[in-house]
């Protein structure tokens, strides 16, 4: 049988005032992606693969129309080259934005529909922060969604979908899918299935799997920063029963639904002065701060100083900020060498709307891959080591300290660009606080300018009733 897989992977808040282009994409192409590790799982035996292309991105800003329609073409023509298809392989993260466009992932599914026609099988795996509309839904026959944040289930989802696609094309029965829109737009640092009610709501799912006629139990969060019309959280289910999937999808949408009230955050929470405070009397180490309105893996910019100018005015010892986004502060941290002694202003290099930090560093360490975007550069000012990139980028892995001679084990204080914490910090952070701070992904919800979505939704409005109205793809007759 012939499959072509690929897809495009990125998280996008409409509050960002800073564009994605292309260079900002990973961006793997045809032979490429036989060796990619993102997709080694693929057999080979009896399959015939057909690679197209994958751009991924860290979330942030809208991205540009130009690039959208540069991958998109890429992809197209791609796909049409490879030709006849049995089945077709997305990987798609489901909460892209693009300028001037509603619904980017509904316009790329239902342009490779296009191109595929209806005879060919067409699967899609998702993220759980996804937004999902009844425009993707007609284009598929299989979905599947990480059912884990923190994502650590990436690959098995993935899986998921996969075997779904190539066991229906063995023979087996012909699925589809079912959908149930539910009226609750909740962050992911509330909604982590780390923590309850979240966690049983997704420990349930593999036992609707199992039911007769049902193959795929999905809940999606949703994409709370995307001020657009499709974002909602919902209930997904594949399966080969119509009564079946709708029974289950209306039963997920209605366990939300019932618990929209009960989400709270994990870590201890609240104003940033009051998290200086807590960290400030804390007697362990290291404190874990997380500096969440700002966090690059969820859409922030991941350039604000505001926690560096807090930390400088109480005079904090001990301090690793991991890190501030600033091109032109490593740049002038490379032109004065290391152990130089400089002035430099930090932070806003991208985001007008926050306050830079202005200090003098002694630069401890560049780091130089090769590429000028992809450059880090190592400062101290005070008591404080700051960790400084070319690029928007997250530091969520032990990995990425060590690159940089950097134990987070030892310090008193590490500051990061998160919500909830990955799984390679979690586990070390001794407390783990999240400050409520500013940035394009902040906490405040019921704030958020909301001029597009579709309303009523919790917690924007609270005083309305909801009954799951379940509705199926138009491709399962």
């Amino acid at each position: 049988m012939r499959i072509a897989f690929g897809g495009i992977h990125t998280e996008c808040s409409t509050y960002s005032p800073v564009l994605m282009a292309v260079e900002d994409f990973r961006l793997i192409r045809g032979e490429g992606l036989l060796s990619f590790d993102y997709f080694d799982f693929l057999p080979t035996e009896g399959v015939q693969l057909l690679p197209l292309l994958h751009a991924r991105a860290v979330p942030g800003g809208p991205v540009s129309r130009k690039a959208y329609e540069h991958f998109k073409a890429d992809f197209l023509q791609r796909l049409e080259a490879s030709l006849p298809l049995d089945g077709l392989y997305l990987a798609m993260h489901g909460a892209m934005n693009v300028e001037g466009m509603d619904d980017a992932e509904g316009d790329w599914i239902s342009a490779a529909r296009a191109v595929v026609g209806p005879d060919c099988l067409v699967s899609a795996s998702y993220d759980l922060h996804g937004n999902v509309s009844q425009r993707i839904i007609d284009q598929l026959d299989i979905f599947a969604a990480y059912r884990t944040a923190p994502h650590i289930d990436v690959r098995e989802t993935m899986v998921r979908a996969w075997t779904m696609l190539v066991e229906a094309l063995e023979g087996g029965p012909r699925p589809g899918v079912a959908w149930a829109k539910v009226p609750v737009l909740l962050p992911g640092e509330r909604t982590s299935t780390e923590d309850q009610p979240a966690k049983s709501l997704y420990e349930a799912l593999p036992a609707y799997d199992r039911r007769p006629g049902v193959r795929d139990a999905n809940l999606m969060v949703g994409y709370v920063w995307a001020d657009e019309p499709r974002a909602t959280a919902c209930a997904v289910v594949t399966g080969t029963e119509k009564e079946a999937a709708a029974e289950a999808a209306r039963e997920i949408a209605e366990g939300y639904w019932a618990a929209r009230e009960n989400f709270s955050f994990g870590p201890v929470t609240g104003p940033l002065p009051a998290m200086l405070d807590a960290a400030e009397q804390a007697t362990t180490r290291p404190i874990i701060l997380a500096d969440s309105a700002d966090n690059p893996t969820g859409g922030g910019v991941g350039d604000r100083a505001d926690v560096l100018n807090a930390l400088i005015a109480r005079g904090f010892e001990d301090g690793l900020i991991a890190g501030i986004c600033d091109r032109p502060a490593v740049e002038a941290c490379f032109a004065a060498g290391e152990g130089a002694v400089i002035d430099l202003k930090v932070g806003g290099s991208l985001d007008p709307s926050s306050r830079p930090a202005e200090i003098e560093a002694v630069v401890l360490r560049l780091d130089d891959p090769g590429d000028a975007a992809e450059r880090q550069a190592v400062v101290r000012t005070g008591g404080i080591t700051i960790v400084l990139s070319a690029r928007r980028r997250p530091y969520h892995n032990l990995s990425d300290f060590a690159r940089l001679g950097l134990d987070p084990k030892t310090v008193r204080l590490l500051v990061v660009k998160s919500g909830y914490l990955s799984p390679d910090l979690a586990p070390i952070a001794n407390p783990n606080l999240m400050a409520l701070t500013e940035g394009v992904v902040n906490q405040d919800i019921p704030a958020l300018a909301s001029h597009r979505r579709s309303r009523p939704a919790f917690p924007f409005d609270r005083d309305f009733d909801y009954s799951p109205d379940v509705r199926f793809s138009a491709r399962w007759s």
